[in-house]
């Protein structure tokens, strides 16, 4: 009995030993333990992601692609899958799991190999957060016991949700929400058994069993998992043998990106990383969702892509971007091309190819994907050699006078395939919701991949004759009226604060005499706006340009103001011309809609100002909720839910935030009747007795009676502009050099006598028109025209055209005029005058402002 003893207490005491070296060991450790109830809050790495209003993916920030998923959005095959991988008794032990470590310390003593088992899910969810992965004793000691810890402070299925979400997988996924998405395109509740199969067996060997990379182990892997799900039963031996023999359809699923607007993307991001920091917006998984509308936005990059291409192709080609191979030289083999190809990316529908054989008005190509395409006739002829930008060569007749065989040139598939060019010009466009400042469109250049400057916000341009219809604005707010006379006559008395001779002319170079204002606007006649500046007072003008939204400090402190030489961004114009559309208010353009975090709970909602005054006299005070006052972009998520539920008077929600009335609605109508003339002009022009406004293609090609607009040019022609609006879309449109000193130039008749380009310089009808007029016409498609009607205190009266005053006539010389009630004229023209109304042929509209 004494060798019993002595065994009893030789096990006592190695007990007390063991208690006595884990109590050390813990109490070592003790102060490098972190706090495990944060895994409670843990904020995982999630990427941002942008959306568009109606919720398309824009764009995906983030080195980590990270789709959190709730335990119960799990299927319970790949919850098996997982646990009979990693931790079959998962379910069991308290964190760790004594009968795994024994299993594995005696296979590695008998075998020398390590087993599955080893730590528990528990342990690895406290490396995985909370430790490195050096291998040393001490780590493992701290990995047990915050196993422990864990363990008590969460839930089993707490614990599994974190692993499922923490684990990497290889090709940037983090989660197995992730990797049904980078390797199967798929939601979870979508993957097949084997596919999870696939999935669970990565996490300890996520690029050795990486189905992309290695196939042929990842396969092997695959099988080792069903082998433990049938080993389990929580498979069938049928299901098992199917599952082995299926193929592997893994491949890679970049984000989906379903709508491509670069600019706003970008920023989008700048504004979270700027409110919390680079890091953690890129990490912290906010879904930001814009006001953007997907189908505007495509519709404006086609329009200004379409515009852009346009411009550059009447000013001639350029020339390949390098040869290849000399033509005398044999032709190398399609592969060799190809790889030489393939050294320049696509993008924008532009493709690179080689010139493989020139016809006489044809020319074969290979693209880089190995294509050979025939490019005919139509798709080279517009190629006039570029000499400048207001100069080029005589029209091409055969094709070897464009090409020669072994060039890289750029090709794009229009209605046919066609030689192209990557565009020199810049061109932005912006649309907007005139009634609450919502960004509709941003199209902040030609190219992303060429140029990421934004040219609707950062470019601050001259304004051109856009600036026109707020100078009219000032001028019928101190008492002019549409029908008011102003002497289109050349202007000798220069400014002396110009601190040159200054005498501004018209474009074209001609008079008229006494003019009315709605003609003036129409026809952009620019000794009218000096005059009409003149009436008002400059310091007058500036306060008015100025309540528009303008700085002040743009504006030029001399006559030029009233030609359009502040600097302003397509931002601030398109908003300007808003409160022409929206009956006078000034309301603020805004890009956000709202920002999710990663658990779809909104934490900022947008706080629009509304373009309305609601008409609340009559409503008892205590009735009323309280106004929101905020100023910032963002409000609660309780002030979400109460603004969806606004209480409304004629439309205008009382809750919101209202727009400040800048202008009477009754002279936004008057402006806004006087821009639908730039577009309709007046009278009869069909038979010679009426006149065109400057943009009057946008009549034939939008042809809707709700649109009103002006074009803008500038000396040199510079910059071009064009902006107009429905009572629901405004637009803006610039097109440019980034390059200041580069004019936009001008263009010549085709040698061979063919008009398909017209004579003369780029001007905001011929330039930024044509973008203008094609996306709005695709915008408003399918929508009903909203008839105009005048406001409360508009009286109209008709008038003899050719002196303003009252009128009994019916014929050419006379027509109805607007007027606010008290201003229309009360005296009659009491003798035949001669109509200053003129047509005004196309050729020579191309020349007007």
């Amino acid at each position: 009995m004494k060798w019993f003893k002595r065994i009893i207490i030789a096990l006592f005491s190695l007990t007390l030993l063991g208690v006595g070296a884990i109590a050390a060991a813990y109490f070592y450790v003790l102060p490098d333990l972190p706090d495990v109830t944060t895994l409670k809050t843990v904020k995982l790495q999630t990427p941002l992601r942008i959306y568009s209003a109606d919720g398309k993916l824009i764009s995906q920030f983030g080195e980590k692609r990270r789709i959190p998923v709730e335990y119960e959005q799990v299927p319970q095959q790949l919850i098996n899958a997982v646990l009979d991988t990693e931790d079959a008794r998962f379910f069991e032990h308290k964190g760790i799991d004594p009968i795994g470590i024994v299993r594995a310390a005696f296979i590695l003593a008998t075998t020398g190999k390590k087993s599955q088992g080893a730590s528990t899910i528990t342990q690895q969810v406290a490396r995985g957060f909370f430790l490195s992965r050096e291998k040393t004793y001490i780590r493992k000691i701290k990995e047990i016991f915050l196993a422990l810890k864990i363990e008590k402070a969460l839930n089993k299925e707490e614990i599994l949700t974190l692993y499922l979400n923490r684990s990497f997988l290889g090709n940037r996924a983090y989660g197995v929400g992730a990797a049904a998405q980078v390797y199967y395109g798929k939601e979870l509740a979508q993957l097949t058994l084997p596919e999870m199969a696939m999935i669970a067996g990565l996490p300890q060997a996520p690029s050795a069993a990486n189905p992309i990379r290695n196939p042929v182990r990842a396969i092997n892997r695959r099988n080792w998992v069903l082998s433990r799900m049938l080993e389990k039963n929580n498979i069938t031996e049928q299901e098992y043998l199917a599952a082995i023999a299926a193929p592997i359809t893994a491949e890679y699923h970049g984000a989906e990106v379903e709508l491509y607007a670069p600019y706003i993307s970008e920023m989008a991001r700048d504004y979270l990383a700027e409110k919390y920091g680079e890091e953690e917006a890129y990490t912290g998984g906010y879904n930001v969702y814009t006001t953007i509308d997907s189908r505007l936005q495509q519709l404006a990059q086609q329009a200004l892509r379409n515009n852009v291409y346009a411009y550059d192709e009447r000013h001639g080609y350029r020339g390949p971007t390098k040869v290849l191979w000399q033509p005398a030289a044999a032709l190398p083999a399609n592969e060799s091309i190809i790889e030489q190809l393939k050294q320049t990316q696509g993008f924008q529908g532009l493709e690179p190819a080689a010139v493989l054989k020139v016809g006489e008005q044809s020319a074969q190509v290979l693209t880089a994907e190995g294509q050979i395409i025939t490019l005919e006739w139509q798709g080279l002829k517009w190629a006039r050699k570029f000499i400048s930008n207001s100069r080029q060569s005589r029209a091409p007749k055969a094709a070897s006078e464009i090409l020669n065989v072994g060039e890289q040139i750029w090709i794009r598939h229009a209605e046919t395939w066609q030689l192209s060019q990557i565009p020199e010009v810049a061109s932005a466009i912006v649309s907007l919701d005139p009634h609450n400042g919502a960004i509709k469109t941003l199209v902040g250049g030609y190219s992303f991949h060429t140029s990421q400057y934004n040219r609707v916000t950062q470019a601050k341009r001259q304004l051109g004759s856009n600036i026109k219809p707020f100078i009219y604005t000032a001028a019928l707010e101190k008492g002019y009226t549409l029908a008011t006379l102003i002497n289109n006559a050349p202007i000798n008395n220069a400014d002396i604060r110009q601190g040159t001779a200054w005498r501004p002319k018209n474009s074209p170079d001609r008079y008229t005499g006494p003019t009315r204002l709605r003609v003036g606007l129409a026809q952009s006649i620019n000794v009218m706006s000096v005059r009409t500046m003149r009436y008002v007072g400059l310091e007058e003008t500036i306060d008015t340009l100025v309540r528009f939204g303008f700085d002040r400090e743009d504006m030029p402190k001399n006559e030029s103001l009233a030609l359009g030489s502040p600097s302003v961004t397509p931002l601030q114009v398109v908003t300007a011309f808003s409160a022409f559309a929206n009956g006078g208010y000034r309301v603020e353009p805004y890009y956000i809609d709202h920002i999710d975090n990663a658990y779809e709970q909104t934490i900022e909602q947008s706080n629009p100002t509304f373009a309305c005054t609601p008409e609340i006299d009559d409503t008892p005070n205590d009735t009323l909720p309280a106004l929101i006052t905020a100023t910032e972009l963002t409000t609660s998520a309780e002030t979400t839910n109460e603004l969806s539920q606004a209480v409304s008077v004629n439309g205008c929600p009382i809750e919101a935030r209202h727009a400040e009335r800048i202008i009477s609605e009754q002279t936004a109508f008057l402006i806004t009747d006087a821009l639908k003339s730039v577009i309709w002009g007046g009278g009869d022009w069909r038979k010679g007795t009426g006149w065109n406004g400057t943009a009057w293609r946008a009549a034939r090609v939008v042809n809707r009676r709700d649109i009103a607009g002006k074009t803008g040019t500038t000396n040199e022609s510079r910059d071009t502009w064009f902006s107009g609006f429905n009572p629901k879309l405004v637009t803006t449109v610039w097109v440019g050099f980034d390059d200041h000193s580069k004019e936009l130039g001008r263009t010549a008749w085709n040698a061979n006598g063919e008009k398909d380009q017209i004579s003369g310089a780029e001007a905001g009808a011929k330039t930024a028109g044509p973008a203008w007029n094609e996306f709005m016409k695709n915008a408003l498609a399918n929508t009903p025209e909203e008839p105009s009607q005048p406001p409360k205190g508009i009286v109209s009266a008709r008038i003899d055209l050719a002196t303003g005053k009252l009128s009994r006539k019916t014929d050419h010389t006379s027509a109805f005029e607007y007027f606010v009630s008290g201003t229309e004229p009360t005296e009659m023209a009491t003798e035949p005058q001669q109509q200053d109304d003129i047509f005004i042929d196309d050729a020579v509209e191309e020349l007007f402002q």
